[in-house]
């Protein structure tokens, strides 16, 4: 999920129309006198509530009529012909999200810290974030107008938070009533339409496991394909979780899910193909288990959910050091990217930043520290031991606790710069590595407000982010 899109434009909830923020010099759109601020308001008569509308009702259209307000009030039209495939040359503001009217037992909003970064408090129920980003809805409170948008624009794939076929269940865990917490005939009416669902399942122990979860997961998979996929990810409970309704997940609980589903797993390869319901990487860490193997995981469909992330990083290790160093980058060898799989190609997405590497890996020393969160640093750890034992560096992972949240918290993307600068005087060698992931995708900010730059100036050495890919980039030089 991207936060950048997520992030509240209240002042701009009534105005209609979609914002030009960027116009390419010499484009069509350039040549129509058309300048940032300008808002599109219609197109051909028909009214346009965002970027998305408006590239659905310009795409194929040689002959457009553009209603267009100025930023002082004037509203002009514009008629033009185009080439069918000709590119209009027009950026345009982020989509303002719609927000989710639930209730959830788990919301990690009810998480935070009062401190933590304003957008963490937005809790978005759009179904136009599913599509284009893979931002979850439960669908409880879905308009007949969302609905039709759906189908007419071909929104597809939509990422859906199930969590529980039963009913009872489900709207125990929405904190709703059924009949909003019903969803089976929105379901139907998607499926129907040829619009494809992933699911996803929060799994809270004494609430939605064992046979509930098996119910869930038999009712999904009685969709397959058009429900391509299911995620079980296990509840995380901050230190500030204070509801009593939540049972925090165990090693024995993670065991045991482990051993139920894999039952389901099997049957499911066996009638369906695919596995089709996935654990999440954390549920086989906190059991002490084997991470499956690659084939198990099929075309990662739910790994920006943190499904299979660790046996995509292991087997893109694996390939590193099995290979000479080489000059090429890490796309090239054919290891496979490790995020943004779900961010569909209309998204409005911040520019991605150039590989950070420590000037040390470009013919100097290579005696650092990187940090990662305590979930992933024994498995970070493992491997950059052998590295350096192949190599003769000199790296070092240290595994850093998330104060800031607590409870168990101990993914890498929720570390705060706090919890990074409270590791400083543990660091070793002439650089430090954290996770990009712990940055802000369009803003040099962490969850707790710290800036990037403030960050590198508490730190004795130089600081770099790197993302795993980046990671493994690097390491292949």
């Amino acid at each position: 999920m991207y936060e950048f899109a997520v992030t509240p434009a209240v002042t701009q909830l009534r105005r209609p129309g979609v914002i030009i923020t960027e116009v390419t010099e010499g484009s069509v759109g350039d040549e129509l006198e058309l300048c940032p601020a300008d808002r599109i308001v219609k197109v051909n008569g028909r009214t346009v509530r965002d970027y998305l509308d408006f590239r659905f009702q310009t795409a194929g259209e040689t002959e457009l009529t553009f209603h267009v307000k100025k930023p002082d009030g004037q509203t002009i039209e514009i008629e033009f012909d185009r080439d069918e495939d000709e590119d209009l040359g027009l950026m345009f503001e982020q989509i303002i999200p719609r927000q989710c009217a639930n209730e959830c037992l788990f919301c990690f909003c009810k998480g935070n810290p009062e401190d933590a970064r304003p957008s963490l408090f937005v809790r978005d129920e759009d179904i136009r974030l599913s599509f284009l980003y893979g931002n979850y809805t439960t669908l409880s409170s879905i308009t007949e107008d969302e609905m039709k948008r759906i189908i007419e624009q071909r929104l597809s794939p939509q990422y859906v938070s199930v969590h529980a076929t039963d009913l009872k269940t489900r709207a125990y865990l929405l904190g709703v009533d059924e009949s909003r917490a019903d969803i089976s005939d929105k379901l139907e009416r998607l499926l129907a339409a040829d619009i494809e669902l992933h699911a996803q399942v929060v799994l809270c122990p004494e609430i939605n496991d064992g046979a509930i979860l098996e119910k869930t997961l038999r009712d999904l998979a009685a969709h397959y394909p058009k429900v391509v996929s299911t995620a079980v990810v296990p509840v995380a409970l901050t230190r500030y979780n204070t509801d009593e309704r939540l049972t925090r997940v165990t090693p024995e609980f993670c065991r045991r899910t482990i051993y139920e589903v894999e039952k389901l797993q099997k049957e499911f390869r066996k009638t369906l193909g695919v596995t089709f319901a996935f654990l999440g990487d954390e549920i086989y860490i906190k059991a002490g288990a084997e991470i499956p193997s690659r084939r198990h995981y099929g075309n990662y469909p739910q790994i920006e959910d943190g499904v299979g992330m660790v046996r995509s990083f292991t087997n893109a290790f694996e390939k590193m050091l099995s290979e000479p160093p080489a000059s090429v980058g890490v796309q090239k060898r054919g290891v496979k990217a490790l995020a943004n799989v779900r961010t569909n190609n209309a998204a409005i997405v911040p520019p991605q930043s150039q590989s950070n590497w420590p000037p040390a890996y470009a013919g100097g020393s290579d005696f650092g520290t990187l940090l990662t969160g305590e979930m992933f640093a024994p498995i970070l750890r493992e491997h950059i031991d052998r590295y350096n034992a192949q190599t003769g560096s000199r790296l070092t992972v240290l595994a850093v606790p998330n104060a800031y949240f607590g409870g168990d918290v101990s993914v890498a993307g929720l570390l705060t710069g706090q919890d990074l600068v409270a590791m400083k005087d543990k660091v070793v060698g002439d650089f430090v590595a954290i996770p990009t992931i712990t940055i802000k995708s369009d803003e040099p900010i962490f969850l707790d407000g710290m800036t990037y730059d403030d960050l590198k100036r508490q730190f004795p050495v130089p600081v770099y982010d790197l993302d795993t890919n980046g990671l493994i980039e690097m390491l292949s030089k």
